[in-house]
């Protein structure tokens, strides 16, 4: 495990290397909320939590800048939990392995859990760095973001009194962000019965080695699916005549994570076997040409495995081999406003056996709210066909962008003289907290930026220490100028 310690900006790594020993999946934020208030505390700030648990940390104003008007910090604390597969790693007990590799650091076969560690650490640093100057601070640390934004939420608005935002859970070095997607989540339960398996043996299909990632960040660059390309290959199978049983279909694990490994327990007679494998060798070689460039690492692989119990009777396997080839996946829309903007989206993000049957999830995103209607009512109308039930879960309001907000001319103003160009202003196709703060809190005037992270959501996250040098001098800047 690196020390980071050393790195520039220290006041911030140090904190984000606590930070990393500190396990904290969704709901299990207990223990870095301590590590917060602890700081906090230590620095002489008060500390509130509301009845779900967020933490604000009020800090003082620098000398000379009591009389500025408050402004809020916001964070998130908990982080996305995915590990490459063999890699033994226990989110809830084991930290996370750092290491620098040249500009970068990351994990050691998990999420590095800059998202948003960094964000976290920085506005811890600002409590604990008499080099930063800045009026009085509301250092917002909120729960459960990753899962479903349920902190924020479930915000207790009274808590703040600050009427301005920096929101430091962006991933884009020398970008700002004015916007944000809403989405919302729908879980399909579709019923099958079993029957006894066919003679024949027992396989597994794997698609593994692809990149993964952030189902709205990096919906746009077409990553591949393996889910997606699982069932492919089960459906051209039923499609050829092919004759299998299909005892089960696995894959992904986060609403908001492109599945990166999937797999299916087929069995299937010996003579037929060697027919179904050369299928799948032929659309892998049509996977490898559409992914080229984007996922190199696809892998395709059979292996033998115990003959399962029960499978499903042939009708309830094509329900739902069809269901998940129907469901929609990728970018479905593009901004016409903010050019390279996806507008809307949809990400097919777990499949795995239940009790009775299967549950599959979909997270849609579109700064549009009609566009999202429009996605989530065909989702309901595939599942209807299926057979299956549909329930909407974890929607969240986008942020609509304010392009006149007196924060963004400060930022844009800060951001235009350390990177020496014009900054880029956006929206993201994501959803940050801010779509339901500014609810929260009328009149709420909001800016998000953060340092530049890659692969946020999968074992390859990564983010680049220069980068974060930058973000932090920009963020003292920035605070330096509205306390002024």
């Amino acid at each position: 495990m690196s020390d980071l310690t050393t790195l520039a900006p220290r006041s911030v790594w140090k904190h984000f290397a606590a930070l990393a020993a500190i396990p904290r999946p969704s709901g299990r934020e207990e223990r870095v909320a301590a590590y917060v208030v602890e700081v906090g505390r230590s620095a002489g700030a008060e500390v509130k939590r509301d009845a779900r648990g967020n933490v604000v940390v009020r800090v003082p104003a620098s000398p000379g800048r009591a009389g500025a008007k408050p402004v809020i910090l916001q964070t998130h604390l908990d982080m996305v939990c995915e590990k490459n597969k063999g890699v033994e790693h226990d989110f809830e007990r084991d930290p996370i392995l750092l290491r620098q590799d040249g500009d970068w650091v990351r994990a050691t076969g998990t999420t590095l859990g800059a998202d948003n560690g960094i964000g976290v650490a920085a506005a811890l640093a600002t409590a604990t760095d008499p080099a930063v100057v800045h009026g009085p601070l509301e250092l917002l640390f909120t729960l459960d973001e990753e899962t479903g934004l349920t902190g924020a939420k479930d915000l207790d608005p009274s808590i703040l009194t600050g009427r301005t935002m920096l929101n430091l859970d962006s991933e884009e070095d020398g970008v700002i962000y004015v916007g944000c997607a809403g989405g919302e989540d729908s879980l399909l339960d579709l019923p099958s019965g079993s029957i006894a398996p066919p003679p024949g043996e027992a396989v597994r299909l794997e698609a593994r080695g692809l990149r993964g990632g952030h189902s709205g960040l990096n919906i746009i660059e077409n990553r591949g699916n393996a889910l997606k390309l699982v069932a492919r290959i089960l459906d051209a199978a039923i499609t050829e005549g092919i004759p299998f049983a299909l005892a089960s279909v696995g894959g992904g694990s986060k609403h908001n994570a492109i599945p990166r490994e999937a797999e299916a327990l087929l069995v299937i007679a010996k003579e037929a076997r060697p027919r179904i494998e050369a299928l799948a060798a032929r659309m892998r070689d049509g996977f490898a040409i559409e992914l080229a460039g984007v996922d190199d690492g696809l892998e395709i692989a059979w292996s033998s495995a115990p003959v399962p119990a029960r499978v499903l009777p042939p009708a309830d396997r094509d329900r739902l081999v069809r269901l998940m080839m129907a469901l929609p996946h990728g970018v479905l829309g593009m901004s016409r406003d903010i050019p390279g903007l996806v507008e809307t989206s949809s990400n097919l993000a777990v499949t795995t056996p239940t009790d009775g049957g299967f549950r599959v999830v979909t997270s849609s995103r579109s700064s549009v709210a009609s566009s999202l209607s429009g996605v989530l009512a065909s989702i309901r109308g595939i599942a209807a066909l299926a057979g299956a039930r549909v329930t909407p879960k974890d929607g969240y309001p986008g942020w609509k962008p304010d392009m006149g907000s007196k924060a963004l001319a400060v930022v844009r103003e800060v951001y235009r003289a350390r990177w020496a160009r014009e900054p880029h202003v956006t929206a993201i196709h994501a959803g940050l907290e801010c779509g339901l703060l500014g609810e929260k809190i009328p009149g709420l005037d909001m800016v998000s930026f953060g340092p530049q992270i890659e692969g946020a959501h999968s074992p390859d996250e990564r983010v680049l220490v220069p980068s974060v040098e930058r973000f932090w001098g920009a963020l003292g800047e920035v605070l330096d100028r509205l306390s002024a």
